[in-house]
């Protein structure tokens, strides 16, 4: 009786901690899409001077890497995430989901075209401005509170 009881306290506990590190808390996903917009914004700033001084490689690693984050930002809008926790996310992502989707797949895309046009571009910055500072303007002028 007692192996019957240890057995299924064990199932029990091994049961709820796997539950409770399966999602995330609100704060957690909160400060990883703040995370994540940060790193993007540095890191934007990092392939602008590696490209603007002909460090392509580098700088393409870094576009395919902000193309991943935005595809990961996806999941990070969840309806009980719009307060708290010093968010900037305007309600306007809930009430234009698709449209907001929408951009982070494009700023995903933009990225990854980006990689393809560098080479051939005949001014950088104009290629940076098209393809991957373009889509950080037009999300943050509709869904990001000013600060």
């Amino acid at each position: 009786m007692t192996i019957i009881k240890n057995t299924l306290f064990f199932i029990f506990i091994l049961l709820f901690s796997f539950s409770a590190f399966s999602e995330q808390t609100v704060e957690e996903i909160i400060k990883e899409r703040k995370s994540i917009f940060n790193k993007n914004y540095k890191t934007a700033k990092r392939v602008q001077g590696l490209a603007s001084n002909g460090d392509i490689v580098e700088a393409k690693k870094l576009m395919i890497e902000m193309s991943d984050n935005y595809k990961r930002l996806l999941e990070l809008f969840p309806e009980n995430s719009k307060v708290g926790f010093k968010t900037e996310a305007l309600p306007s992502i809930w009430e234009n989901k698709d449209e907001f989707n929408l951009l982070m797949t494009k700023a995903s895309n933009n990225m990854i075209e980006l990689t393809s046009v560098i080479d051939g571009a005949e001014d950088v910055r104009t290629a940076l401005g098209k393809y991957m500072w373009s889509s950080c303007k037009s999300c943050h002028s509709k869904f990001r509170a000013e600060h």
